[in-house]
Formats: C-alpha cells, structure tokens, sequence
C-alpha cells in the first residue's frame, strides 16, 4: 500500500460511488492500475466492504445513547452477546477493560423506546449494573478510520 492507495481510499470514503475513471483522473493514474489497485486493497482487506449510511433522522431515530454494561459473571457473556447481535437499536457493542464489561451505542426514536430498550437489556440473565449516558447533540461521527499516508513500515 502507498499513498496512491490511501488517496484511493480517501476518494471512496467520501463517496463509495465514485466511479473508477473519476479516481483515475484525481489521482491521475489509468483506469485499468486504479481498477487493479482496488481489487488489491479489496482482496487484502483493506477494503472491508461498501455500505449505504442512513440518516437515523429520516427514520425518526434521534436520541443517541451510550449505555454501560457489567455482567455478573463470564458465564452470561454468549448470551448477553447474543441478545445485543438481536437488537437493531444498538448499533455498536464493544467489549471493555475497566468497571464496565460491554459499551453501547443505541440511536433510536425516543427516551420511551430507550427506556423500552434498557428494561429489555436489564431482563437479560446476568445483567447486573448499566449506565445510560443520552448525547445531547454529535460533533463527530467518521464511520470509518481516515487512512493516513502510508510509510510502509
């Protein structure tokens, strides 16, 4: 990978239906090495897939969450993971070192079906401690990492 591959990378990010001859002509390279760089960085994983984001707005999803999960013991975490897989609300789960075992992130319509949301959470075997943490309003939200100039190393 190289920093063509990374102003690739950068141009799909923006808009993942960018054409192969529009990135050829910003980075001025042939349609063919830019159509082969992208099976590459496809192939190697670079590339994970390509997703349309949906504007939770659009779909009356306003209230944005991040909940902190403790289980009680190890033994509960396959089922707890299971429920969260189950849950189109909670968009992101991440396993935590620290006095949390799990953290959320939930966009739904309202505190009511957050509320909803959390009795549900809590009725899950193993449950034992949440911290509900409701974002007022988002600065930032990149989907992805930006790829930064590679050096090879």
């Amino acid at each position: 990978m190289d920093t063509l591959d990374v102003k690739i990378l950068k141009l799909l990010q923006q808009n993942a239906r960018v054409t192969v001859s529009e990135i050829a002509s910003q980075i001025n390279l042939s349609v063919p090495a830019v159509s082969d760089r992208l099976k590459k960085l496809e192939a190697g994983g670079i590339i994970d897939k390509y997703v349309a984001i949906v504007n939770p707005a659009r779909f009356q999803k306003e209230l944005t969450a991040i909940m902190f999960i403790s289980l009680e013991r190890p033994k509960f975490t396959e089922q707890f993971v299971e429920f969260v897989q189950r849950e189109d609300e909670i968009l992101e789960c991440h396993y935590l070192a620290g006095d949390y075992d799990y953290a959320l992130k939930i966009i739904t319509r309202s505190a009511a079906t957050l509320e909803r949301l959390l009795n549900r959470i809590k009725s899950v075997p193993g449950v034992q401690k949440t911290r509900t943490i409701v974002a007022l309003s988002t600065v930032k939200n990149n989907h992805s990492i930006i790829p930064e100039d590679y050096s090879g190393e």
